[in-house]
């Protein structure tokens, strides 16, 4: 048998080419067919996604058409909470959130094979790269790039949760003067979102009156802001006009509460951070500028003592 191999070995190669050049084709048809019955998403009511995101949206949507039936929905709730949180949750799915991590762990996977790979010329670093060396090279930046995208997001909850408690004390300023003037908490907000300046609590604020608009109650409105920041000054805030609504009351007092409560309470924080500098800077202190400054100091003297030594 192996010298009918031999002999004929032209005709092996060529059925080898055939079946090779078969199984490439059925495999690309395959795809095809796997890309062409992905839908086109229609984003008309949905916010735009993250400049990183939109570089590589078509292969993060086409992924995430097939992973999404597969997801867990423990997984699917704690992504939707944190892409709520972070204000994504008209940009993007828990699923497109997913399909977005296991795309940059490829794409880095590829880029740390070619970053290695460049080094594997004569005369360069390493002259010879083993198989072993790619494996671990893609393994890293398989782990870097699924790994990225979760601390971009938990980034952005502590930067919005920062914007929030910084903004908060305005805002209720301007509506508990608006509503002082004799303006309906409806037109209050209207007034804070055309008046405040740009960021979390304005983009909530202007939610809510979309809402209203679209045919919410008031309190429901409200209470899905508060279920949106969790944060515990808003959920007061919303609380006591809701309560305050329901029983009749002046919301001019209530709101001029709440604004001066937050406040204080931005104060205390303020001082808080400004306790802890300190202790904050010991390591730093320690660890980098004392050594320095002792070599500033000790080292003419060390000189002069192997000077004299000498």
């Amino acid at each position: 048998m192996p010298s009918f191999l031999l002999s004929h070995s032209d005709t092996v190669f060529l059925l080898l080419a055939i079946l090779i050049g078969l199984a490439a084709a059925l495999v690309g048809w395959l795809a095809s067919r796997a890309v062409a019955s992905v839908p086109r998403e229609d984003r008309e009511y949905k916010d735009p996604p993250p400049l990183g995101f939109r570089l590589l949206w078509w292969p993060i949507h086409a992924l995430a058409y097939f992973i999404d039936p597969l997801m867990p929905d423990k997984s699917h709730l704690a992504a939707q909470g944190k892409l709520r949180k972070a204000g994504l949750d008209f940009s993007l799915s828990p699923s497109q959130f997913l399909a977005a991590r296991l795309v940059a762990a490829i794409l880095l996977a590829l880029v740390g094979c070619w970053i290695l790979g460049s080094f594997d010329q004569p005369g360069a670093l390493a002259e010879n790269i083993g198989l072993n060396a790619y494996l671990w090279a893609a393994w890293f930046g398989a782990v870097c790039g699924y790994v990225y995208p979760a601390i971009w997001l938990r980034d952005r909850l502590v930067q919005r949760r920062s914007e929030l408690l910084k903004s908060l004390p305005f805002y209720l300023d301007i509506v508990t003067l608006c509503v002082e003037a004799g303006l309906n908490l409806q037109g209050a907000l209207s007034q804070a979102v055309a008046r405040g300046p740009k960021g979390v609590l304005r983009d909530e604020m202007q939610r809510v009156l979309r809402d209203i608009r679209a045919g919410k109650s008031r309190a429901d409105a409200l209470r899905g802001m508060a279920e949106r920041l969790n944060e515990p000054g808003v959920s007061t805030f919303t609380g006591a006009v809701i309560q305050a609504e329901s029983m009749g009351m002046n919301l001019g007092p209530v709101l001029r509460a709440q604004a001066d409560q937050r406040r204080s309470e931005r104060f205390l924080r303020a001082e808080k951070l400004a306790m802890e500098a300190p202790v904050k800077l010991l390591f730093p202190l320690i660890a980098f500028i004392f050594p320095c400054t002792f070599i500033v100091l000790f080292f003419p003297i060390a000189m002069k003592f192997i000077h004299d030594g000498l």
